[in-house]
């Protein structure tokens, strides 16, 4: 299966778009660990990064990126530009990763 490029940009150097297929989104709602919370209260407590919420927050745009992408092969895709991500709080402890862009198709 063909890869889909991915750019923040509103053109891919080289390629001539045919197409705009439309709107390709991505989001995941993830919620806080308990033991996690508690590593990243001492965290807070002594200073530096909290690794836990880092490596979170890194799955969620990986998977929020892999649901666009496939929200984009199923309109027929070659690339996804002006990608965007955006972040909400849901709930106390729970947050929304979304990611979008416009799907596109190229000239052959």
């Amino acid at each position: 299966m063909k890869e889909i490029l991915v750019t923040t940009g509103e053109n891919v150097a080289g390629k001539v778009i045919s197409q705009h297929l439309g709107l390709a989104r991505g989001n995941t709602i993830r919620a806080r660990h308990l033991g996690k919370d508690i590593l990243a209260i001492f965290r807070n407590i002594i200073g530096g990064e909290i690794t836990e919420y880092t490596k979170l927050m890194a799955e969620s745009r990986e998977q929020a990126i892999d649901r666009m992408l496939d929200e984009a092969k199923t309109l027929g895709a070659d690339a996804v530009i002006n990608v965007r991500f955006s972040t909400s709080m849901i709930a106390q402890g729970a947050a929304e990763l979304l990611v979008y862009g416009t799907a596109i198709k190229f000239e052959e």
